[in-house]
């Protein structure tokens, strides 16, 4: 048994020499090889160094995105092209009621889009649909009364006819002393009664038509209170606000929803009277976004104001502040804005870019970009 273990014992020392003795090796080779500048997989270390240090695609592509931002944002541009920080706007419409009410159903939130003419909501009136059920019963009365009118015309015409007939005869019968006048007088009385009765039937007639027409004019009013109170959306967009909740009684007037137009958008941007001064309605102009600097959007100049005013607070630095600017709408070009309208956010934050000369061409950088 001792010589096994002593055999047991020498194995295993032997075993440990061969395991240890390379690693030993290797890692003075690495010192070796690190003292003179040579990597674990035999390549200079510059050269890795240089390896790594080259940058990928999409960090080359960002950077170049990063200098575009730069250069446009800085305070040098080509001359005759002028730019001013500004944010993306839409008109704003509302859509409020007409009629006081219970608001009964609301079908869209805020986010959603809605098209012209789309039911958005409808207003519950009781009282409004007992009165039109009122009228109406007032329109079958007042047929019935016109009714009744025309059939006594018809038998007082036929009395007036008998009257007059008796009254002609009388005439020639008294002159030849076959009638008393006494008896002449009666029927002339009568025809003369006749007449003013028919006169009468003819009036009641008249009533009756007229009746007939103020009772459907009631009908028709109440009929269109009841389509008003089908809330209707005004224009295509999206829906921004929802300012009130199903259930709530609302009043005449309140708004119920607002609702941006996102054909109608565009930035508004300041600038100074020397720069505005020499904008043309019309021209176009660039729009590049804080969040997608990479594009360029066609802009046209749809508005410049008339009397200066200081810039907003929000829009320019304290100095320029100071200063008196005019207001400039830059429109957005509706077929890009139908084309991307559900990609539109505003409030956006971006550069709005014009020239003071249209015949000045935009540069590269400037050049329309849509995403595609």
């Amino acid at each position: 048994m001792s010589s096994k273990s002593t055999k047991f014992q020498k194995s295993t020392r032997l075993l440990g020499v061969c395991v240890v003795a390379p690693a030993l090796i290797c890692i003075a080779v690495f010192i070796v090889g690190g003292g003179l500048g040579v990597s674990p997989k035999g390549l200079p270390i510059g050269a890795v160094q240089a390896q790594s240090a080259q940058p990928n695609p999409l960090e080359r592509a960002r950077k170049e995105v990063e200098s575009l931002i730069a250069r446009l944002r800085g305070r040098t541009m080509p001359e005759g092209i002028v730019k001013s920080n500004g944010r993306i706007e839409a008109t704003e419409v509302d859509v409020a009621t007409k009629y006081p009410g219970r608001l009964a159903t609301l079908t869209v939130n805020e986010g959603d889009e809605v098209t012209t003419g789309q039911v958005v909501g409808t207003v519950s009136s009781p009282e409004t649909e007992a009165q039109l059920r009122g009228a109406q019963e007032q329109v079958l009365k007042a047929k019935h009364a016109l009714a009744s009118a025309i059939a006594d015309i018809a038998q007082r015409d036929s009395d007036l006819s008998f009257a007059r007939n008796d009254y002609e005869r009388g005439k020639s019968l008294v002159g030849q002393g076959w009638l008393t006048k006494q008896v002449f007088d009666q029927r002339r009385t009568k025809f003369e009664a006749a007449e003013a009765t028919l006169a009468a039937a003819n009036a009641q007639r008249d009533e009756a038509e007229a009746s007939i027409k103020a009772a459907q004019a009631e009908v028709e009013r109440l009929q269109s209170v009841l389509a008003d109170l089908a809330l209707v959306s005004p224009r295509t967009g999206r829906v921004q606000y929802r300012l009130v909740r199903a259930g709530e009684v609302v009043a005449p007037g309140q708004r119920i929803l607002t609702i941006l137009d996102l054909k109608d958008v565009y930035m508004t941007i300041y600038l100074p009277a020397h720069v505005a001064g020499n904008l043309m309605l019309g021209d176009e102009a660039r729009l590049i976004l804080d969040p997608i600097p990479e594009y360029v959007f066609p802009a046209t100049i749809s508005f410049v104001a008339t009397e200066a005013q200081f810039t907003p607070k929000s829009v320019e630095t304290p100095e320029e502040r100071e200063k008196l600017m005019f207001r400039v709408k830059l429109q957005g070009d509706p077929k890009v804005l139908d084309q991307y309208h559900s990609q539109v956010k505003t409030g956006v934050r971006g550069l709005g870019i014009v020239r003071t000369d249209p015949k000045i061409p935009w540069p590269e950088e400037l050049v329309a970009k849509l995403p595609p």
